[in-house]
């Protein structure tokens, strides 16, 4: 296939690196502003990985029109914005990849919403979500994803297409449990962070079991499959997001109850802004959820806060 992947950043980048290693003809797309695109342009490498020459780079957005594939890769609130920017490009017969996870603040739109009210009808808009961290994949170690669309022919070319001993690719059966569950996992491994900052990680197992029961109400009052909050891409990623070192949610979490501040992005911090008008519409409790809220946006608290969720009215576990 015939690729253009939009964003340099860790997962832009490492998407371009991987489909470029399992034989795909693979652009990259970055801004003439962006740090990290001036330095694939002078080094072809980041802190994490090199650029074969057989990727191709360019910072000319029209470079998108000549794929096949358009995988995306961007903040999530900056999608919008980019829709515009590609309208120009009048594109379409493409398939565009969704490799990012949140929900957008101002609207409560999934990511597959956006694009798919912006972008001509005969493009296919597909996500690519789950578990796995950049620094563990071009170390060779595998984890499985899912690949998700409501054109199951196009899902199934995915899949296919982009498989491979590295990564294995589920067939997603719910975008809007799939999305929701993938963005909201976010928020969960923020808060995980914060019990570790704590050192009260022994309470992790709670804040699973619990997190992902609010995640699943939610999903079914929107319209998805409550079930899929205890697939790959929910409770699956736990383990890269709620535990692992390479987890920027999880330690953005932790730094913010100590008092520091986190370089990195972490989609958390937008999402659960986001929960919280789905959490009004939808009127389904998101107690975790919204304790992460009060802490970040509401100057709560954190460990009063913390003691006050795991410490709520006794209630049947189920």
């Amino acid at each position: 296939m015939k690729i253009t992947v939009i964003g340099c950043g860790r997962w832009g980048s490492f998407i371009t690196w991987y489909l470029d290693s399992i034989g795909h003809q693979v652009f990259l797309y970055g801004r003439k502003t962006s740090a990290h695109m001036q330095r694939f342009l002078k080094e072809r490498k980041n802190n994490l990985l090199t650029l074969p020459e057989s990727v191709g780079l360019s910072t000319d957005l029209s470079i998108a029109a000549g794929a096949e594939v358009i995988v995306i890769s961007v903040n999530s609130q900056g999608l919008q914005k980019l829709m515009d920017e590609l309208k120009a490009l009048n594109l379409r017969e493409k398939k565009i990849v969704l490799c990012m996870k949140g929900i957008e603040i101002e609207t409560g739109r999934r990511l597959s919403q956006i694009a798919e009210e912006n972008l001509d009808k005969s493009n296919s808009v597909a996500v690519w979500l789950g578990p796995g961290h950049v620094q563990e994949f071009t170390n060779g170690i595998p984890n499985c994803m899912v690949i998700d669309s409501k054109n199951a022919a196009v899902k199934a070319e995915l899949v296919k297409s982009f498989s491979s001993p590295l990564i294995r690719f589920y067939y997603g059966q719910d975008l809007i449990g799939n999305e929701i569950g993938g963005a909201a996992k976010n928020v969960i491994g923020i808060a995980a962070g914060m019990l570790d900052g704590f050192h009260l990680s022994t309470l992790k197992g709670a804040l699973m079991s619990r997190g992902t029961r609010e995640v699943a109400r939610l999903i079914k009052a929107m319209g998805g499959n409550e079930l899929s909050a205890y697939g790959l891409c929910h409770l699956g990623d736990y383990e890269a997001t709620v535990f692992s070192e390479f987890s920027h949610n999880r330690r953005f979490g932790e730094l913010f109850v100590q008092g520091k501040q986190s370089d990195d992005l972490a989609e958390g911090y937008y999402t659960v802004k986001a929960l919280m008008k789905l959490e009004k519409e939808y009127d389904v409790e998101l107690p975790i959820c919204h304790t992460v809220y009060e802490v970040l946006y509401e100057r709560r608290e954190p460990s009063e806060a913390l003691e006050s969720l795991f410490t709520r009215s006794l209630k049947n576990e189920f």
